[in-house]
């Protein structure tokens, strides 16, 4: 696979969460302002860097084709890890914010921005919650050792526009399903099912 491509995948990877939350947050009309959506990408740039770094730093200590090897090992356990998240549980959880969190960072939500919008140290749990999946996907990145800006820039940006797109989505679509996933779900699906993706290509 392409380096620029392995970028992208990865990019979408790391944002799709990020889409899910802004979803939910839109469904119960809860305001996530430009300057709060800026401080979750510079976190998310931040996790980035230090994911990346850190894996360019192992790479360069392990031998022959390990990087690679360890780098697809981290993704797979990761995309498999998202996709069972991603599964349906049979509990029943009346209302559109139930069925949106459904899994863990979606859980986040559920008690932060009770006032119609966000504030500072909101923005700063919310960016340290989703910015988990760029810590991970910047190590394995840094041990495949492509572009250490390119990644930390797109995972940023990435973030912005995901967390923007999906609030505005969440006002207009509270209870859209795709076959038995709510629209959360399915997005955490496709997120997972990259990663493997990724993972496998990496060796091709």
């Amino acid at each position: 696979m392409a380096a620029w491509m392995m970028i992208l995948a990865l990019t979408f990877s790391s944002s799709i969460d990020n889409l899910g939350v802004g979803i939910s947050y839109g469904i119960r009309n809860i305001r996530i302002s430009h300057f709060s959506n800026l401080i979750i990408s510079v976190i998310c740039f931040l996790f980035s860097v230090a994911g990346i770094y850190f894996g360019l730093w192992l790479s360069k200590i392990l031998p022959g084709i390990m990087p690679v090897v360890i780098g697809s090992f981290l993704l797979v356990v990761i995309g498999l890890r998202i996709v069972l998240l991603a599964i349906p549980r049979k509990v029943v959880v009346e209302g559109a914010e139930g069925e949106v969190a459904s899994t863990e960072i979606n859980g986040l939500t559920k008690n932060i921005g009770e006032s119609g919008g966000i504030g500072f140290v909101e923005s700063i749990f919310l960016g340290i919650g989703l910015s988990a999946n760029a810590l991970t996907n910047g190590l394995g990145a840094g041990l495949f050792g492509l572009n250490p800006i390119a990644i930390c820039v797109t995972a940023a940006i990435g973030s912005f526009i995901t967390v923007w797109g999906g609030v505005a989505l969440g006002r207009k679509i509270a209870h859209v399903r795709i076959g038995k996933f709510t629209l959360g779900q399915f997005g955490t699906l496709i997120s997972g099912t990259l990663l493997l993706i990724i993972a496998f290509a990496a060796f091709f």
